[in-house]
């Protein structure tokens, strides 16, 4: 009688348990959204709108009228003009292949130096590798402003130590001098950013799996080859991503040279593209030319990363060979998408994998029969294994 009612209970309210589920779901749905909130929040603010602001600015003008503009300030569509007086920029040009230049040297200099590091850190041998990791990493703690001010006293004649102990020697270095200076803000960036990087290989690194090791050391692989072939392989993809940091950086530069200009007379107010943008917004009013050069600086930014990550991205050159081959021999894939049926007599693999996943999945089917005493029907209830 008890198990009647609660049957009867239980089937007098239909819908309820599916109005229970669906509330559940949708609050599910909602709240990554609401958790994301801030973030998008911030993100528009600081990020989305900005760029939008810029893109805008490019295009216009202002037109003041007066000494200061104190009778009136006008905006209007100028169509490219800004972007024409920005690439007719002498130094804004100039500034764009000085940093070419700058990250041809320092990047390769930095990866390779962070790939070392985080190489020795890893290594079976390797002594307190916490502790060592904490002071690689702390120069990134420290901000580029001071970063820069503490450097430009190991630069300055009369104040580094540095430059009195090569003046002993019969040296005489000038770290700020014009064809110098260029590569003491390298050393400046690759003092605090090497760090950085080291941990992102680090973490890398520490995602390779143990049985790895164990088979290159069954194989009589050693220190060496297992860097050489194991690790520098695995860990391709950690420093695809710091190249690309790096890559952008190398245009935004902006702090080092800033600071460094009021010690180093060889660094002008167009020495790298972001501090050509800033003089011609914050020293000139051209705000238009500015925003238009901060555009140049991001697609070439962008411009540059994606060469980078198509090179990096490339197959071998025997497995582009074997594709062109088998293209040309009518063995390869010349379509993206393939049925089922078999071409040129040739059984369908695209087929014969999709009827192994089949068989598979009925194979783990499992049918469970449950019966109700107190009810003269049966309920037949499949699970259904979902392979991938």
């Amino acid at each position: 009688m008890t198990a009647t009612q609660d049957r009867t209970t239980a089937t007098s309210q239909p819908g309820t348990g599916f109005r229970t589920s669906t509330k559940a779901t949708s609050a599910q749905k909602r709240a990554p959204w609401i958790l994301l909130a801030p973030f998008l929040a911030l993100f528009l603010l600081t990020f989305v709108i900005p760029i939008i602001s810029a893109l805008f600015q490019s295009f216009t003008t202002v037109d003041r009228e007066g000494l200061f503009g104190e009778d009136g300030v006008t905006g209007r569509f100028a169509g490219f003009d800004n972007y024409v007086t920005a690439l007719n920029d002498a130094g804004f040009v100039a500034s764009i292949g000085r940093m070419l230049l700058f990250g041809i040297v320092q990047v390769p200099v930095m990866i390779i130096a962070c790939t070392i590091l985080a190489l020795l850190l890893e290594s079976a041998s390797a002594r307190w590798p916490a502790f060592f990791r904490a002071v690689y990493f702390m120069p990134y703690g420290v901000p580029g402003v001071i970063a820069t001010i503490l450097w430009s006293f190991l630069y300055v004649p009369g104040l580094s130590p540095i430059v009195s102990l090569l003046q002993s020697m019969g040296l005489q270095p000038d770290f700020l001098g014009a064809d110098s200076v260029l590569w003491s803000i390298a050393n400046i960036v690759t003092w605090t950013y090497t760090g950085y990087n080291m941990l992102i290989i680090v973490a890398q690194l520490k995602s390779i799996p143990g049985e790895v090791y164990e088979a290159a050391k069954v194989d009589g692989a050693g220190p060496f080859q297992v860097a050489w072939r194991i690790q520098i392989p695995l860990i391709a993809p950690a420093l695809v991503l710091t190249t690309v940091f790096s890559i952008i950086g190398t245009l935004q530069l902006f702090a080092e040279p800033q600071i460094l200009s009021t010690v180093a007379p060889a660094i002008d107010t167009e020495y790298t593209p972001n501090y050509a943008a800033y003089t011609n917004a914050f020293a000139f009013n051209e705000y238009g030319v500015a925003s238009a050069q901060a555009v140049i600086i991001a697609l070439a930014a962008f411009i540059l990363s994606f060469a980078f990550l198509a090179l990096t991205n490339r197959p071998p050159r025997d497995e582009r060979d074997r594709r062109k081959r088998a293209r040309r021999d009518g063995l390869g894939p010349r379509r993206r998408f393939r049925t089922d049926a078999p071409a040129a007599g040739r059984p369908s693999r695209w087929g014969e994998a999709r009827r192994a996943l089949q068989t598979r999945a009925s194979a783990r089917r499992v049918v469970t029969t449950q019966a109700d005493p107190g009810l003269q029907s049966g309920h037949v209830a499949t699970t259904e294994g979902t392979d991938r």
